[in-house]
């Protein structure tokens, strides 16, 4: 039986430091369509090395991040969630393929995903909390 899942384009490898790399060892996985069962996809299968980089490279990202004003910030998760929006459709036949969800769920889904960003997006240039001054001496 035959999937309509199009995985042309697809990256089925690890994504660190900003880079796509398959895994050290070389090991993938395969992904299953669970109503088919229809392999659609090998994926990259890392392990503690790939981790530890990543791990690595998230905390060099953070030191930049945190130098962003929070415009910069809301920009750039404002920019995410637009390319959500314009690839729903692909976004939601990859989680149809891979989870079994009905197309109309999926969509919704990513719909709902791409809003978080934008709420988020309009929350960076936000000062929110209490501030409490503190007594002299």
């Amino acid at each position: 039986m035959s999937t309509s899942f199009d995985p042309s384009g697809l990256h089925t490898e690890l994504f660190i430091d900003g880079a796509w790399q398959k895994a050290a060892s070389g090991a993938t996985f395969a992904v299953e369509n669970p109503a088919t069962h229809e392999v659609i996809a090998h994926v990259a299968d890392g392990g503690p090395e790939e981790a530890r980089a990543a791990i690595e490279a998230a905390g060099r990202a953070q030191a930049e991040w945190a130098k962003s004003t929070p415009r910069q910030r809301a920009d750039i998760l404002r920019r995410a969630f637009e390319l959500v929006i314009a690839n729903t459709d692909r976004l939601a036949s990859i989680m149809t393929a891979e989870m079994g969800k009905p197309l109309a769920e999926a969509k919704g889904e990513v719909a709902y995903g791409a809003e978080m960003l934008r709420w988020f997006s309009e929350e960076a240039v936000r000062i929110g909390g209490d501030q409490a001054t503190s007594v002299d001496g």
